[in-house]
């Protein structure tokens, strides 16, 4: 079966953007032919799934071709319906039987790229299976939280960490089952 990933930085506080969707805090990190292990990463996946205010930000600060490069499926989540555009798809469905279709299929694994409502709309009902977070050092101190209040409580297991020298501290684990 395939599993579903998060792959996301947030701040030593917990936030994954400044107010407005500022992602600038990011750039704190940047090295020049440091990727965090993103490009590893992606080899894994064939499919995004990501909502549709991180989806507008990453088309205007990067390029449409970040997320659809021809070779993945790219999900949208929305509910403005649009027209499908190359792979990527807007959809306006129930995240939770996308995603229980999605992975049920066959394919390489699934990638959520955010944002904040559709990561915690995923953990409420227990669907990420593994967790790469890079902490930035930073403290924000507003903006939009990574982890939400009214979910579950979730046991996860410890895979790895590892510290690079710009200070981002990477966390990875997996869902206990």
């Amino acid at each position: 079966m395939r599993k579903i990933s998060l792959f996301i930085a947030m701040s030593l506080d917990g936030y994954i953007a400044k107010p407005n969707n500022d992602l600038s805090f990011l750039k704190l990190v940047e090295k020049e032919g440091e990727d965090y292990g993103y490009a590893e990463f992606t080899s894994q996946i064939d499919t995004i799934i990501v909502g549709r205010k991180t989806y507008d930000y990453v088309i205007d600060e990067i390029g449409g071709a970040h997320y659809d490069n021809g070779q993945r499926d790219v999900y949208v989540i929305t509910r403005t319906e649009r027209p499908q555009s190359g792979r990527t798809i807007f959809y306006t469905g129930e995240l939770t039987e996308l995603v229980t279709r999605l992975k049920s299929g066959s394919g390489k694994n699934i990638y959520c790229d955010g944002g904040a409502e559709v990561i915690n709309e995923l953990l409420k009902y227990d669907l990420i299976d593994d967790f790469v977070i890079s902490v930035i050092p930073v403290l924000l101190g507003n903006g939009t939280r990574l982890f939400k209040d009214g979910r579950p409580e979730q046991e996860l297991e410890f895979i790895t960490a590892k510290a690079f020298d710009t200070g981002l501290t990477q966390l990875h684990y997996k869902f206990k089952r």
